[in-house]
C-alpha cells in the first residue's frame, strides 16, 4: 500500500493537496514550504519539477517554473532537497513533472532517485497511456511507483473506464479543459461534468484540480470528489506573502 492509499484509508473526504514548484520563490525553500504545509494540515503535497515547456500549466505556475530555473533549480538539486527531509517529513509527497524530464535524466536513474526521496506517486500529464501500458507500467512497478492519470471534460467514457482499471492511487480530475489557474468560481457546466463522473461509480478515488482557489471552490469540489488540489492560488500567495503566509492561506481554505 503506497503513501496515498494510506491517506485514503484514514480519510477519504475533504482531502486538501497543495501544489508548489520546487525552487520557487527561492532555490532552497522546498523543505521549509513542505514543513509549513504539513504543520498547517495539508493532507498531501504535490511537488512540481520546474520545466521550460509545461503543457498543462497556466501563467502563474509557468512563472514559478521560470523563476525556479533562473534560481538554478534542476532535478539533482530537487532530489537532494527531498532526500534530505525523507526521515523527518510526515506529509506524503507526489512528484509532478513531464516525461521528457524522465527520458533526459535516464528512466532507471530517475525512478531510483524518486524512491530514494521516499516518494511513491508520480503525476505525468503528457505520458501517453499506450506508452504507460507498453513500457512505463512495468518500469514503475519495478520501483514501487504509481502513476496518476488525468481526465478532463472531453475524456471519453471508454478512456475513463480504462484509466479507472489502471489507477492505483487516485484519478486527477481536471475541472476544466483550460490550463491551470484560479478561476474564482465553479460553473454550472463544470458541476454537470462532476455529476457525470460521479454517476459512473468509479472504483478509484477522485481528486479535483485546475481552478480550485479558495474555500468556496474547494468545498464545492469536495462534494463531487474525495478532495482537491490547489496550485496557482497558493503560488500567488507564496509570491506575495512568502513562507510566513502559508498557515494563513491554508486556514482560509479549510475554515
Amino acid at each position: 500500500m503506497n503513501s496515498i492509499q494510506q491517506i485514503f484509508q484514514k480519510q477519504d473526504q475533504n482531502l486538501l493537496s497543495i501544489f508548489f514548484t520546487a525552487g520557487f520563490p527561492e532555490l532552497n525553500q522546498a523543505a521549509e514550504i513542505i514543513d509549513k504545509l504539513g504543520r498547517s494540515g495539508v493532507d498531501f503535497i504535490e511537488v512540481g519539477l520546474p520545466f521550460s515547456d509545461p503543457l498543462a500549466d497556466g501563467p502563474t505556475i509557468q512563472h514559478s517554473s521560470t523563476i525556479a530555473l533562473k534560481n538554478g533549480m534542476n532535478l539533482d538539486i530537487v532530489f537532494k532537497q527531498l532526500e534530505a527531509i525523507k526521515d523527518t517529513n510526515t506529509t506524503p509527497l507526489v512528484l509532478m513533472g513531464y516525461i521528457n524530464q524522465i527520458i533526459k535524466y535516464g528512466e532507471e536513474a530517475f525512478c531510483q532517485k524518486v524512491v530514494d526521496c521516499g516518494i511513491d506517486t508520480l503525476i505525468l500529464p503528457d505520458l501517453p497511456m499506450v506508452e504507460y501500458e507498453e513500457h512505463y507500467r512495468a518500469l514503475f512497478k519495478k520501483y514501487g511507483l504509481t502513476n496518476v492519470f488525468l481526465i478532463t471534460p472531453q475524456t471519453s467514457e471508454e478512456r475513463i473506464r480504462k484509466i479507472d482499471e489502471l489507477t492505483e492511487s487516485f484519478i486527477y480530475m481536471v475541472a476544466s479543459s483550460a490550463i491551470t489557474g484560479a478561476k474564482g468560481e465553479i460553473s454550472q457546466q463544470q458541476i454537470e461534468y462532476f455529476e457525470r463522473i460521479k454517476s459512473m461509480n468509479l472504483q478509484s478515488k477522485l481528486i479535483i484540480g485546475f481552478g480550485i482557489s479558495d474555500h468556496k471552490t474547494f468545498s464545492k469540489a469536495c462534494e463531487y470528489g474525495n478532495g482537491a488540489i490547489i496550485g496557482s492560488a497558493f503560488i500567488k500567495s507564496l509570491d506575495q506573502k512568502g513562507v510566513a503566509g502559508i498557515e494563513g492561506f491554508i486556514q482560509t481554505i479549510k475554515r
